[in-house]
C-alpha cells in the first residue's frame, strides 16, 4: 500500500530543479483504488443567489423550467454528470428547520437567514423541491442536518419522512405531501462546521451529541445510510483525532474544510479578477496546503481506522475571493477566471492521489456563490472555467487510479520556487486511458516526456483550456471568453508519449 501511495503522491507535484525535463512513467497496467465519482461533488447553500435565481425560478417563471427547477442549470450540470449534491448548508443547515419547508408553499413560514444577507427565506424551495432537483440532476443527495439549533427528534423524523417505506406518521405525511414512495437519500451530515457556526462546540461535546443523533438516524426499509460526522476546520488535528478516537466507529464519513484565501486574510481576500503574478503564486501556494491537510488528517484516521472504512469527505472546499464590486456582501458573489480553474485542477489531482482515503468533496458553491461552475442573472447563464475543469475531469469518475512516477520542472518567480505541473492519471471501465495535467507556468511552456507501461496504445486525443490571461473569465456579454478547445500538443510513438503543455492550461488527454 505504501508503494502504490508514493508513486501516486505524483499529481502532488514532486519537486525538481529548475529547468528540468518534466518526466512521467505510468503503470498503465496496474491499480487498485478507484476514484470514487463522489470526488466530484457539488454543494449548494440558502446563499445570496444559489438556490433562488440559480436553481429555483418557480413554475411561472418566464425562464424555461420543469416544476420551478431551470432547465438550463440542470442540462448544465448533466453535462459535468454531477454526482452528489450537499444542501442546504453550510451554516444555513444548523438554523433549519425542515418542517418549514414542506407541504404547500403559500402557507410555509418565513425566515430571516441570518447567516447570509439578513434576507427574508420564503421556504419554497424545501425538501420536495431539493430531492426533485436530485432527480433531474440525476445525481445523488447529500442532507446535512440541524444539530445547532435544532434537535434529535426533528433529525430523526426528516429521515423517517424521506426515507420510511413503511407505515409511520412522517411516512404518511410525506404521502399528504404528494410523494407515496420514499426516496433513496444515502448521505446525510450530522451537522455543520459544529467547532463554528453550527454550535461553537468542543470536539468533545460534538462527539457526544453526534452520538445521540446516529443512533436515532434509523435505516428505513433498504435505504442505508451513510452518516457524515462534522469534521475539523483546516488544521486541527486535535479535532479529527479527538472524534475519531470517541465516535470513529459510529460514522461512515469525516468531514474537512478548507478554502483558499488569495492574500491569506480574511478580512481583504483579494480581487476575484484583479491579481498580479505574485498574488497568483501566493494562491497557488495556498492552495496546495490541502495535500499537507489531507496527509496529516488521514494520518490521524489511519490510527484508529487502519482498514480505511471512513471515508475522509472534504465538503466544502474551493478559492474564496472578496464579493464583486457593488454585490451583497452576504452573498459571496464572486466573478471566476482561469486562476480558478487552475486551483480546481490542482485540488482534483490531489484527492484523485488520495482516493484511498478521500472518498467525496464538493466544491464550494455550484451557482453563483464563491467558487461557482455556473452563474445566472435572470434568464442568462454562462459556464465558469472552473465548469470547464469539471468537464473535462469527468473521465475519472469511478475509474482506476493509476500509478505512476512524475518527476517536474520549476516554476521559479522571484526567486520562490514551485513545481510547474502537475498529473492524474486513471483506467475506466473500457479500458481508455486518461491523463489529466496542469502546467501552472503563466509565462511558459512546459514539455513533458511520458512513458505508459503494460499496455499497447495506439492514438492519443486531447482537450485544452486555456487563455491569453491569468485574469480572462466569462461574462454575460462574452460568455465564451474561456473555454475548452481541441489539443494538438500530444504525440505517441508506440508507448511513449511526448506533450507540449502551453503556459497557464489544464490539459486531458485520451489513449486507447
Amino acid at each position: 500500500m505504501r508503494v502504490l501511495f508514493l508513486s501516486c503522491i505524483a499529481a502532488l507535484i514532486l519537486t525538481g530543479a529548475a529547468g528540468a525535463q518534466n518526466k512521467l512513467i505510468v503503470n498503465a497496467d496496474q491499480g487498485s483504488e478507484t476514484i470514487s465519482r463522489h470526488l466530484y461533488g457539488h454543494f449548494s447553500e440558502h446563499l445570496g443567489h444559489c438556490i433562488y435565481g440559480g436553481y429555483w425560478v418557480g413554475e411561472d417563471s418566464p425562464v424555461p423550467n420543469t416544476r420551478g427547477i431551470r432547465n438550463d442549470v440542470v442540462q448544465a450540470l448533466r453535462d459535468i454528470q454531477i454526482p452528489n449534491l450537499r444542501w442546504p448548508g453550510g451554516c444555513f443547515a444548523d438554523e433549519y428547520h425542515w418542517r418549514d419547508g414542506i407541504g404547500p408553499r403559500e402557507q410555509r413560514p418565513k425566515m430571516v437567514n441570518t447567516h447570509w444577507g439578513g434576507v427574508v427565506e420564503d421556504n419554497s424551495f424545501g425538501t420536495h423541491e431539493f430531492l426533485d432537483l436530485c432527480e433531474q440532476l440525476g445525481c445523488e443527495p447529500y442532507i446535512c442536518g440541524n444539530v445547532g439549533s435544532g434537535t434529535v427528534e426533528e433529525m430523526s423524523k426528516w429521515v423517517e419522512y424521506i426515507t420510511s417505506d413503511g407505515e409511520s406518521p412522517m411516512a404518511n405525511l410525506r404521502k399528504q405531501n404528494g410523494r407515496e414512495k420514499p426516496w433513496k437519500v444515502k448521505f446525510w451530515g450530522v451537522g455543520n462546521e459544529s467547532w463554528g457556526c453550527g454550535g461553537n462546540m468542543t470536539p468533545e461535546h460534538y462527539s457526544d451529541l453526534y452520538r445521540r443523533y446516529a443512533t436515532y438516524c434509523r435505516n428505513y426499509g433498504d435505504n442505508q445510510l451513510y452518516k457524515i460526522a462534522c469534521g475539523a476546520n483546516d488544521a486541527d488535528y486535535h479535532w479529527t483525532e479527538t472524534v475519531m478516537k470517541n465516535v470513529g466507529h459510529r460514522m461512515q464519513g469525516l468531514s474537512l474544510h478548507f478554502y483558499t484565501i488569495p492574500t491569506g486574510n480574511w478580512g481583504k481576500k483579494g480581487s476575484a479578477t484583479q491579481f498580479d503574478e505574485k498574488e497568483y503564486f501566493n494562491t497557488l501556494s495556498r492552495t496546495l496546503f490541502m495535500d499537507e491537510l489531507l496527509a496529516k488528517h488521514s494520518t490521524v484516521m489511519d490510527r484508529y481506522d487502519p482498514a480505511k472504512r471512513t471515508g475522509l469527505i472534504v465538503d466544502e472546499w474551493g478559492i474564496w475571493t472578496d464579493v464583486e464590486p457593488g454585490t451583497n456582501p452576504g452573498f459571496l458573489y464572486q466573478q471566476n477566471t482561469l486562476r480558478d480553474a487552475i486551483v480546481a485542477a490542482l485540488n482534483l489531482n490531489l484527492f484523485n492521489a488520495r482516493c484511498d482515503r478521500v472518498k467525496m468533496a464538493n466544491i464550494a458553491q455550484t451557482v453563483n456563490v464563491l467558487q461557482a461552475v455556473i452563474l445566472t442573472d435572470k434568464e442568462k447563464m454562462l459556464l465558469t472555467p472552473t465548469y470547464w475543469v469539471y468537464w473535462l475531469y469527468k473521465v475519472h469518475q469511478d475509474a482506476t487510479l493509476l500509478p505512476l512516477s512524475f518527476t517536474s520542472g520549476a516554476y521559479e518567480p522571484d526567486g520562490r520556487k514551485m513545481d510547474a505541473v502537475s498529473v492524474s492519471a486513471s483506467r475506466d471501465a473500457s479500458g481508455k486511458i486518461h491523463l489529466t495535467l496542469v502546467n501552472i507556468d503563466p509565462n511558459g511552456e512546459q514539455a513533458v516526456e511520458g512513458e505508459l507501461r503494460g499496455v499497447t496504445l495506439k492514438s492519443v486525443s486531447g482537450k485544452v483550456l486555456t487563455s491569453a490571461n491569468l485574469t480572462d473569465h466569462n461574462t454575460f456579454d462574452r460568455p465564451e471568453t474561456v473555454g475548452v478547445k481541441d489539443f494538438k500538443g500530444a504525440k505517441l510513438s508506440k508507448n511513449t508519449l511526448s506533450i507540449r503543455l502551453p503556459a497557464k492550461s489544464v490539459v486531458m488527454l485520451e489513449l486507447e
